[in-house]
């Protein structure tokens, strides 16, 4: 079942402007559609004298003595004046203000959740009121309030300003936070970041393309066949050879590993020796 409406008993709204024949006054002074002044004329007349030319009787300043009428057309009077009323609404900043309720003996972790609450709140350009309310004999000690008021406000100095000192109401302790500059010139993301976040962003990518360029630089030099620098690439050591020619143990050299796999060294001759033939002093 529908719900009735409940009756509207106000009054409509009407036009209070006088116009043409709703002009009561006898005489009022006359203003042409150019902008002249015509002078003092009886009403009637200056109703005709307006419908020559198709426009219409303006009273305009019913409190001068006597009233100041225009020559105008109304419509496009009207037109105009909305106009104007519309745009001085639209640079009208419409100002929003939170309330958040704390209280002196305040737990960690609801004074985080609140503060989360006020952080959002000037991040969305309103102000917001902050409330200590201090029951039974913590009334006693405001300082602990004021403890937290001026904790929340230094821990949020870089979105919101303090436009209102605690102050003491009877047993509530209030205090009111603008929203920045910052804020209201739009440099502070509204949902999450600071200026902190974009700074670190910012020299984080920085050090990146740093180091991409010394890398890069330094591929150059290689492909170059010279010495990088600024180490940042480094070659192994190519082993050192000694006196008589020999390589290192630690580094076979190719001829060495061509020699084990072709034929045996010397020290393993008389072993094969003694497999190939029989030796003079061994007996058939």
């Amino acid at each position: 079942m529908a719900v009735p409406r409940r009756f509207d008993r106000r009054p409509p709204e009407r036009d209070l402007t006088r116009i043409n024949e709703r002009i009561r006054v006898p005489e009022v002074r006359v203003i042409d559609d150019e902008g002249n002044q015509v002078g003092m004329m009886k009403t009637p007349d200056a109703v005709k004298f307006a419908q020559e030319r198709d426009l219409d009787l303006v009273e305009v300043a019913p409190e001068a003595k006597p009233p100041v009428c225009r020559v105008l057309d109304y419509s496009k009077y009207k037109y105009e004046q909305a106009q104007k009323v519309k745009q001085a609404r639209k640079h009208q900043q419409q100002i929003t203000i939170r309330e958040i309720k704390f209280r002196p003996k305040i737990a960690q972790h609801d004074y985080d959740t609140k503060k989360h609450h006020v952080e959002r709140f000037l991040r969305h350009k309103d102000k917001v009121k902050i409330t200590i309310m201090f029951r039974g004999r913590e009334v006693t000690h405001p300082e602990r309030g004021v403890m937290i008021l001026d904790r929340l406000a230094e821990e949020l100095a870089a979105l919101g300003v303090v436009e209102q000192r605690p102050t003491q109401d009877g047993r509530n302790m209030t205090m009111m936070l603008g929203p920045s500059k910052a804020v209201l010139a739009g440099k502070v993301d509204s949902e999450d970041g600071t200026h902190e976040h974009a700074g670190a962003e910012h020299a984080a990518d920085e050090h990146a393309v740093n180091e991409d360029a010394a890398n890069g630089d330094a591929a150059s030099a290689l492909a170059a066949g010279e010495a990088p620098s600024n180490g940042a690439v480094s070659l192994p050591e190519a082993p050192v050879s000694q006196e008589d020619g020999e390589v290192p143990a630690e580094v076979p050299s190719d001829g060495a590993a061509a020699e084990n796999q072709n034929g045996a060294p010397d020290s393993v001759a008389p072993a094969a020796e003694s497999q190939n033939g029989a030796s003079d002093g061994t007996v058939s």
